[in-house]
């Protein structure tokens, strides 16, 4: 079950170069690579092109050289080049563009990476239900705590809209529909919290979860809504203790219901 996500772009305003950004801009270090003689020679050109994002020589939205002038800087032939940057590119850190502009661009940073990490270990059974479970305890609650901390009304009425949404669901008998956008308050309220890691982590969590969604049951509608509806209370009241307790009863109860199912199935077998 895949959660579309739309975004709205905001009009970009010129940008003013002031003094002190060009001083910044001459201080930053140019990019350089050195040659590179090793038998995995791709490795070694992905891991110098990291080392120039950590030293600040590269920046998201910078675009690379071409493979023709990275090749001669690293002394290697074009596939080569072309292998390491495709690397980078599953790995999230660059993007390719098409066009007389385009090129291999470094990315902004985003958990898309991390996402498919956690998504692949669960297919190869890394990751068990238990598991996910488990984590989703200790990162939703901790979502929680910062949610109450760092929540600004906006955020509260964005929570609120969508439990809305989620009554209009549960009135029509969508429970597919009820669950997808129950899913989506764990992103919402992780956005709230200001963390990106935990932004990254609960996408990641969620995103297993879907993949469960489609062997397991999920909860009732009369398990999750109450509970929603008084989460919702404590965290417009800031309460973080009894908004924590609330998210922590609620997700122990999800584990029972899944491991439960778990257990049934296996000795049905």
């Amino acid at each position: 079950m895949k959660t579309a996500n739309t975004s709205t772009r905001a009009l970009k305003r010129p940008i003013e170069v002031t003094a002190e950004d060009t001083a910044v801009a001459r201080a930053r270090p140019a990019p350089a690579y050195a040659p590179v003689q090793t038998r995995r020679a791709f490795e070694a050109v992905a891991d110098q092109i990291r080392g120039q994002l950590t030293s600040g020589a590269l920046q998201p939205g910078d675009r690379l050289p071409p493979e023709r002038e990275l090749a001669e800087q690293f002394s290697l032939s074009r596939n080569t080049v072309r292998e390491a940057l495709r690397s980078l590119e599953m790995a999230g850190v660059l993007e390719f563009r098409k066009g007389a502009t385009g090129g291999a661009f470094v990315r902004e940073g985003q958990g898309d990476a991390v996402i498919a990490g956690f998504s692949d270990l669960f297919r190869l059974g890394a990751i068990r239900p238990a598991d996910l479970t488990e984590a989703r305890l200790i990162v939703s609650v901790a979502a929680t705590r910062l949610a109450c901390q760092r929540g600004t009304e906006a955020d509260f009425e964005a929570l609120r809209e969508n439990f809305r949404q989620s009554e209009l669901a549960v009135a029509k008998g969508d429970v597919p529909e009820r669950v997808r956008i129950n899913l989506d308050f764990h992103r919402l309220l992780a956005r709230t919290a200001r963390n990106p890691v935990l932004v990254i982590l609960t996408d990641a969590l969620v995103e297993i979860h879907e993949q469960l969604l489609q062997v397991v049951s999920p909860l009732p509608d009369s398990a999750v809504m109450p509970s929603r509806r008084r989460l919702l209370k404590h965290l417009a009241a800031r309460d973080e203790e009894k908004a924590a307790n609330e998210m922590e009863t609620h997700l122990k109860a999800l584990q029972r219901h899944y491991l439960l199912q778990q257990t049934e199935t296996k000795r049905g077998e």
